[in-house]
């Protein structure tokens, strides 16, 4: 059954002011897992309430309700929860929703990440809602001072030409806009499908061949790398670096892990 504003205005007699900048949330929502984890490294973690399914980092938010999924957002149960925020991101919830829930006085924090700068710029905009917000301060610095560490270090690395694969079937990669593409730009390397005029190709076996990459870089582990190399063999035998899934396709702090695995890892191929 359709949920009217009515219905909303009964689940939620008491309509919320609206947090201003520098008031710290008391009741806080996240509805994605990379947000979870900003959340948690600019301080808000003891202010969160509920999350997104998959929120699993820290292991501190396995233990919180769960009011989203793919499927959508729980609206009726995200309301009778009472948050004063909700950290949400455009390209994964759905707006009407949003609007739905903006529409009660709940304040919308809105964590659309774009590149690698903006996990650092993320943390910083967190810090007017942190009851810490030295310490989201301090993450975004750390972040950033990181980022210009691996930047240095490997500036003058031997460009290798790299395939970014993701899945098999379809065959995914990335072009020059996602974040994993910069990931792949700090450590020297070049993505052999940048400058693919959508942000996630399907490409074909033959496309990747006449590139010529040097090596793949997939998210996973032992055995999806197994699982590449059957899937390419005998036509390809370049190295196959496997990182680890949460790190590399998760826009938040750890895809620096990401970051320094695989710059280490390309600079051992010979």
């Amino acid at each position: 059954m359709r949920v009217t504003a009515l219905l909303l205005a009964l689940l939620y007699p008491v309509l919320v002011i609206p947090l201003s900048a520098c008031h710290a949330a008391q009741r806080v929502i996240s509805l994605a897992p990379h947000i979870t984890e900003l959340a948690y490294a600019a301080g808000l973690g003891e202010r969160l309430i509920a999350v997104s399914a998959h929120s699993d980092y820290p292991p501190a938010a396995q233990q919180l309700e769960v009011v989203a999924s793919w499927q959508g957002i729980k609206l009726e149960r995200i309301v009778a929860l009472k948050p004063d925020l909700i950290l949400a991101w455009r390209g994964g919830n759905p707006q009407k929703t949003l609007d739905q829930l903006a529409s009660l006085g709940i304040t919308i924090f809105y964590l659309d990440i774009k590149n690698i700068d903006d996990i650092a710029q993320s943390l910083d905009r967190l810090a007017q809602y942190s009851p810490h917000p030295e310490q989201a301060q301090q993450a975004a610095q750390q972040f950033r001072q990181q980022i210009d560490e691996l930047t240095r270090r490997y500036a003058n690395s031997a460009l290798r030409r790299v395939f970014l694969q993701f899945g098999t079937q379809p065959l995914l990669t990335s072009s020059a806009g996602s974040v994993q593409n910069q990931v792949l730009a700090l450590c020297g390397a070049a993505n052999i499908f940048a400058d693919s005029r959508v942000p996630w190709p399907q490409v074909s076996r033959e496309q990747v061949l006449l590139r010529h990459p040097e090596a793949i870089v997939i998210a996973g582990g032992e055995q999806q790398i197994a699982n590449v190399r059957a899937f390419w063999a005998p036509q390809l035998t370049v190295p196959v670096i496997a990182l680890h899934e949460d790190w590399f396709n998760r826009a938040g702090p750890r895809i620096i892990l990401a970051a320094q695995s695989l710059c280490r890892q390309l600079a051992e191929i010979d």
